[in-house]
């Protein structure tokens, strides 16, 4: 027998919010209730990696191409701060995943700035030269201060 979990989740989400909201836990979807809030966990996770991806990757470009700096690779640095700090300002655990989702961003960083700029890979440290302080510091821009 196929469940509603599985044919339509928009409706099992509003029956087990429902469910819940009547303290009906005998009639809840537990198991994947249960299922559902990890995934969300992993999935903030995943969101932090990304961000981070994105940043080092334009400071990547912005420290290796240095004729190519633009507008354009500014406001991306930029915005990836703040979306940096929002996601962890809603999300103050992730903190202690920090160095972890940097090893992770950093490898995959590596590929893309290597596909963006048609670098070589040895161009570019094995690990990541910056600190996420660093790269949350909105006066930083690796080998050059610009103004804000």
């Amino acid at each position: 027998m196929t469940s509603l979990y599985e044919t339509d989740f928009h409706a099992w989400a509003n029956q087990q919010a429902t469910l819940l909201r009547a303290g009906n836990l005998a009639s809840a979807d537990i198991p994947n209730i249960i299922e559902e809030i990890e995934s969300m966990g992993r999935s903030e996770q995943r969101e932090l990696v990304n961000r981070l991806v994105v940043l080092m990757l334009h400071l990547l470009k912005w420290r290796y191409q240095p004729a190519l700096r633009g507008n354009s690779w500014k406001l991306s640095i930029r915005e990836q701060r703040l979306r940096l700090a929002a996601h962890l300002e809603d999300n103050p655990s992730l903190k202690s995943k920090i160095d972890l989702a940097m090893s992770r961003a950093y490898s995959l960083a590596l590929i893309e700035a290597e596909r963006e700029t048609g670098l070589a890979e040895a161009t570019f440290p094995p690990v990541c030269p910056f600190a996420f302080t660093q790269m949350m510091d909105d006066g930083f821009w690796p080998d050059q201060q610009i103004a804000a």
